[in-house]
């Protein structure tokens, strides 16, 4: 927990079929984020950097500053919950990557967000 100064993600997705228009390969997700600071140390969610991979591994690298238009201040024992959302080309993939913070302390730090899966319903069993 230490090296990731006590910030905990939790991560939902669900599959949007009302976007999503599958006989043109285009598959929509919305995904829920919720940011915890359970350590000691106010910090500011400052900028993010996202890994998206279908399923023909093709990458989308994105990056930019806070989330949702925001750059979030959590104190111990708050959290902060943002959705999103993103486009696959196929029914399957995945996303990772991470918020770079900064700390009231005047650390600079990296939280990694784990690996999460974006599926179709019925597609992975």
């Amino acid at each position: 927990m230490e090296k990731s100064h006590g910030i905990i993600i939790k991560t939902q997705v669900k599959y949007l079929p009302e976007q999503s228009d599958e006989a043109a390969d285009r598959f929509v997700f919305s995904y829920t984020i919720t940011i915890a600071n359970l350590g000691a140390v106010s910090a500011r969610l400052v900028s993010r950097h996202w890994v998206i991979t279908d399923a023909y591994k093709q990458v989308q690298e994105v990056r930019g500053e806070g989330v949702v238009g925001e750059q979030p201040m959590l104190h111990p024992r708050q959290s902060f919950e943002y959705t999103s959302g993103t486009v696959l080309a196929t029914p399957v993939g995945t996303m990772r990557g991470s918020y770079h913070m900064h700390g009231s302390d005047g650390s600079d730090y990296e939280v990694e967000i784990p690996e999460f899966v974006l599926s179709v319903p019925r597609v992975l069993h």
